[in-house]
């Protein structure tokens, strides 16, 4: 099937994108902005694009009611700081609440029970249940349509709950570690379920596959 997806509309087109680029993990992203104070929202449309320096990519989207921008996205535009936490089993119902379309006077953090400490070299705070955090400064943004921007940001710290890491290899623990995916709709997806798979050299390749 063949699909012109340029032809759609746009809510199709975010469904059809939405729905095959999956699991996707999750940004519960905290900023700070003058007027509002402390912040925090989710955003799916999110992944890591490089290292040296270490990279992080996330699209922020409008509100989908009335198309205004959203507390984070205004933060970041206006200070270019914040705090990308990835979302695990633990802190996946109180990542749903931050979602929640709040008054500006209800602090949507405080709401989800969450407690927010200091960064260490960026003015917004961080979450102290996250599994990991990383404090960010924005690198470039760019807005690709009325209704979607793209903000490209340089890790300056990273922060990662006692036991997940493993000091030898620099990996974090998988046993340990256990992060949601994001499926589409109201579908989520667990990370439990783990396979290993070897590239073969082209030598050892053609061993297999003689012609």
């Amino acid at each position: 099937m063949q699909i012109d997806i340029n032809a759609m509309s746009q809510d199709i087109q975010y469904k059809l994108i939405a729905s095959t680029v999956v699991p996707r993990p999750i940004a519960l992203i905290s900023t700070f902005g003058e007027e509002t104070g402390d912040n925090a929202a989710p955003f799916s449309f999110f992944n890591v694009m490089g290292e040296n320096p270490p990279v992080l990519v996330v699209g922020l989207e409008t509100r989908r009611h009335d198309k205004s921008l959203k507390d984070t996205t205004i933060n970041i535009m206006k200070n270019g700081q914040f705090v990308i936490h990835l979302v695990d089993e633990d802190l996946g119902e109180a990542m749903n609440i931050c979602a929640i379309d709040f008054p500006p006077q209800v602090n949507e953090v405080d709401m989800a029970g969450l407690t927010m400490v200091p960064s260490t070299l960026i003015k917004p705070k961080r979450i102290v249940q996250a599994p990991v955090a990383f404090e960010c400064e924005k690198i470039t943004f760019l807005q690709i349509s009325p209704d979607r921007n793209i903000v490209v940001g340089k890790v300056v710290m990273m922060h990662v709950r006692d036991g997940l890491f493993d000091p030898e290899t620099y990996y974090i623990n998988p046993e340990k570690y256990h992060p949601i995916g994001r499926m589409f709709g109201q579908l989520y997806t667990r990370t439990r379920d783990h396979f290993t798979m070897t590239v073969p050299s082209y030598d050892d390749w053609q061993k297999t596959h003689p012609k």
